[in-house]
């Protein structure tokens, strides 16, 4: 994979479950982070003392986080709506010449700012609730 633009890198939220997805506008900076807690199985036979995990038992996540600017009245409804409502709506984070990560997400923050002499920003965090899909760049 070759050197790709942060600004391909696409949040996109299917407002109405219909498989029809909408970039959320306005975001500099996106971030996908994948975790997996793990199982410590060490007991008094493990050998040297080392550490073991069990292999496929821990809960895995992912968290989803985002900030920029809001472009349009539309992105920051379906943000915030959302937010407010606890909803858990399908989402994807398309990353250029990687693929597509799909699956339920749900807000867990919205931040606003802004100073007086600029322009309004927002920071958005998800977490994710179910399975995710992947889909491999074509």
């Amino acid at each position: 994979m070759v050197a790709q633009k942060g600004k391909d890198l696409l949040l996109k939220l299917d407002p109405n479950g219909e498989g029809v997805f909408v970039t959320i506008a306005g975001l500099r900076t996106k971030r996908l982070a994948f975790n997996s807690e793990t199982v410590d199985v060490t007991n008094a036979d493990s050998a040297g003392r080392w550490r073991e995990l069990l292999a496929g038992a821990g809960v895995q996540r992912a968290s989803v986080s985002g900030s920029g600017i809001f472009k349009d009245q539309a992105s920051d409804t379906l943000l915030r709506e959302r937010f407010f409502n606890g909803a858990i709506s399908v989402w994807q984070l398309a990353i250029p010449s990687f693929g597509v990560i799909e699956g339920s997400f749900q807000i867990t923050s919205l931040e606003y700012a802004g100073n007086h002499d600029g322009e309004v920003t927002f920071e958005a965090a998800l977490e994710s609730a179910g399975m995710l899909a992947f889909t491999e760049a074509a």
